[in-house]
């Protein structure tokens, strides 16, 4: 991983001018030896996701990983994610909480990865910052690097750039990108879903990191709450619940691919649960899904109540207590739950996929049905 500043200084570019009243880069804003300092104090945390993949030290202009254990593979094909956290950054800046935001990155990036099957095996990262407060930098990748550790890839490289004037000095944006493979014949998705299939939901950890937007006008614009305010229905101030991870489940999902039948999963983001369960349902099928089968976390009946936000707003923002779902054969039902108890995660079956049928062939894919559970 490197910085801006880092590469000037280590190619040997001057950014000083011609004498003492000469312009600098440093008077435009930028610190290269801060730059520096930020890539020296995240080292310690990068080096815990390396694989036996990983080549080469920090520092470098690329990052490197041996491919060839893709020999293994008969037709391997390589899956490629990219995303960002969205305004959830804005809360970690206001509540100078940095080192939980890089985990909310990484899993936007994997999770999107592991949907058709591919194992994560490495990311790169994007830290734009106003001014370059080292241990600041070194906190956000220090979250980073933890989520790698969580989804098991490494954290290869990546870009600190200091942008004075674009952005206020506590200000900060990220972006990641990651890379997987999966066998060509075990790519799942669309194509293997079959009517009678179960819809197996995965608690999602809270908001994870969509429709903080929505989130931010109604608690804060609309209600007018502080991060500090304690909520009774969280048991923690309203910073500390917003500021809650994305649950990553990289790791889980491919545990489940292996040890059971499994069409296609679907990473509940933005559009909840209807829309990013959609895209898995192939043409001529619908799933069907009984809100009765799951109880969502306060979080997201205290933002309804306090922006008097209407159900197909909430489900069509936020997941609603669904982070993930897997879309598998009845049979595999049992041991897939089973597995998923065994590594911590909070499953049930949520639904099941059905012929259309000709009364309503242009309906919609996914209908939710019901009422939650209270």
């Amino acid at each position: 991983m490197t910085t801006s500043s880092s590469r000037a200084a280590a190619s040997g570019t001057s950014s000083a001018g011609s004498g003492p009243s000469g312009a600098s880069y440093a008077a435009a804003g930028v610190d290269i030896e801060a730059g520096d300092r930020a890539v020296t104090l995240m080292k310690e945390w990068v080096k815990r996701t390396r694989r036996p993949e990983s080549v080469g030290a920090l520092g470098g202009f690329a990052g490197l990983f041996d491919a060839s254990r893709l020999k293994e593979y008969a037709r391997p094909l390589l899956a490629s994610a990219t995303d960002g956290v969205g305004t959830k950054v804005a809360l970690a800046q206001r509540m100078d909480i940095h080192d939980t935001i890089g985990h909310d990155l990484v899993g936007m990036v994997v999770d999107d990865l592991v949907v058709c099957g591919a194992e994560p095996l490495f990311m790169t990262d994007y830290v734009c910052v106003g001014k370059v407060v080292p241990e600041r930098v070194a906190q956000i990748v220090k979250g980073i690097a933890e989520g790698c550790v969580l989804a098991g890839c490494a954290l290869v490289g990546g870009e600190t750039a200091e942008h004075p004037g674009l952005l206020g000095e506590d200000e900060y944006d990220v972006a990641g990108a990651g890379t997987g493979v999966v066998e060509a014949d075990a790519v799942l998705g669309a194509e293997r879903v079959r009517a009678g299939d179960a819809v197996v939901a995965m608690a999602s950890s809270g908001l994870h990191s969509n429709g903080y937007s929505l989130v931010r006008h109604v608690l804060f614009d609309r209600a007018g709450w502080s991060l500090d305010r304690e909520v009774p229905e969280f048991g923690r101030t309203l910073g500390e619940e917003l500021l809650e991870p994305t649950k990553i489940y990289s790791l889980d999902c491919l545990e489940l691919a292996r040890t059971s039948e499994v069409h296609a999963f679907s990473h509940i983001t933005g559009g909840g649960l209807a829309g990013n369960l959609a895209r898995v349902v192939p043409d001529g099928l619908r799933a069907t899904v009984d809100r009765a089968s799951w109880r969502p976390a306060p979080v997201f009946d205290v933002v309804a109540a306090a922006g008097a936000v209407d159900r197909a707003e909430l489900e069509k923002t936020l997941n609603m207590g669904v982070g993930m779902a897997a879309v598998l054969p009845p049979a595999s039902v049992d041991a897939a739950l089973a597995t998923l108890a065994e590594r911590g995660v909070d499953a049930w079956v949520a639904g099941e996929i059905t012929e259309r049928g000709t009364a309503d062939p242009d309906g919609p894919a996914v209908t939710l049905t019901g009422e939650h559970a209270r």
